[in-house]
């Protein structure tokens, strides 16, 4: 019987029936990361009901964090939030002997976590996956030929994103993923904290804009799936959603997603206990279930984004474990990059021409 299993069931015995029906734990994560079922199956097989919401952005849910009383016993922030979130003490620490299942984790994505989260003491990996470009196959041949936009030129040179302006393009509404981008494209380091490759980076961005029919971080997987968009600057996951709503539908659009030759940005979402908890024995309950290889494998099936759970491989379909957009080679791996937290004054200049970006002010 699988730990989780075990744990549940045993506390329950200490609960009157009444006091188990109870059970809830507040889950705050981002739109279409998770399979539905397992929600129904956790509390099926401990008795804990889940209350889940849903965000689109960081900030969205670093606003809640910074504010005081979040209500939420799990939250699942990016890495470079993460960092500095530890810093400012929202979360509580990970008590992993309450967490069976930690033996699961695959030792390299927790060794990348570890560069944001030192010895992995506030925070256990959700999800990791990839920003890069995803397209609808059939409007990128018309405009393209058979060549596929395989490096950040199709997406900031305005002469080759053009050539898609009148089918529709979509941002991710996140600096992070696209000011990085933008700066490898410009050949500069995708970390950079000097003022005046921030601005470079905007001004790149703003070359592009009234090409950019919306900023947005969860439309565009509908957008693409519906014919409504045929490019998008996105997450590996959500592009694959798109895909899969699009054959699910048999509309006829065929979406492809690629990771841009000059490498791109590898991020890390991540499951924390905010320091407010109320239902901190169910909110490990409800970790320690997302551990298990099963869970996790299904949870990757439904949202295509790579898990952490090194066993769950056995439990994927080839069309994802093969896939090298979501589990990548070693060859892709080593173009990957990482961007770090900012301090406070770089991260003011990074809103100043985010916002720059988007407003023309």
């Amino acid at each position: 019987m699988r730990n989780y299993l075990w744990i549940a069931m045993a506390t329950l015995t200490l609960l009157s029936p009444a006091a188990a029906q109870n059970r809830v734990v507040n889950v705050y994560n981002w739109s279409d990361y998770v399979d539905p079922t397992v929600l129904d199956d956790f509390t099926r097989e401990t008795g804990i009901r889940v209350v889940y919401d849903t965000y689109d952005s960081n900030e969205t849910l670093e606003t809640k964090l910074l504010a005081g009383k979040t209500g939420y016993d799990i939250v699942v922030p990016s890495a470079t939030f993460l960092q500095r979130q530890i810093q400012v003490g929202v979360f509580q620490k990970i008590d992993r002997s309450k967490l069976g299942n930690y033996r699961n984790l695959n030792a390299d994505i927790m060794g990348r976590l570890s560069v944001y989260d030192p010895g992995n003491q506030y925070a256990v990996n959700y999800m990791w996956f990839t920003t890069g470009i995803a397209f609808n196959v059939g409007k990128v041949k018309a405009r393209f030929g058979d060549k596929a936009p395989d490096n950040w030129d199709a997406i900031f040179k305005p002469e080759n994103l053009r050539k898609f302006a009148d089918c529709g393009v979509y941002l991710l509404d996140s600096p992070e993923d696209i000011f990085s981008a933008a700066l490898r494209f410009s050949g500069l380091n995708p970390d950079s904290k000097n003022p005046a490759d921030i601005r470079r980076a905007a001004d790149t961005v703003i070359k592009i804009k009234p090409l950019v029919k919306k900023f947005h971080s969860s439309e565009y997987i509908n957008a693409l799936a519906n014919g409504d968009i045929c490019l998008a600057v996105g997450w590996a996951g959500d592009s694959f959603q798109a895909r899969n709503r699009a054959q699910e539908a048999r509309n006829g659009v065929e979406i492809d997603y690629l990771i841009p030759k000059e490498g791109t940005l590898i991020s890390l979402d991540n499951l924390a206990v905010p320091k407010d908890a109320d239902h901190v024995e169910e909110a490990y309950a409800f970790i320690n279930y997302l551990l298990s290889p099963e869970v996790a494998a299904r949870n990757s099936r439904v949202t295509n984004f790579a898990n952490p759970v090194s066993d769950s491989r056995n439990f994927l379909p080839k069309e994802i474990l093969e896939n090298k957009s979501i589990y990548p080679d070693d060859a892709t791996m080593k173009r990957l990059f990482t961007v770090s937290s900012k301090d406070q004054a770089t991260q003011k200049i990074i809103t100043r021409e985010w916002t720059r970006v988007k407003t023309g002010k």
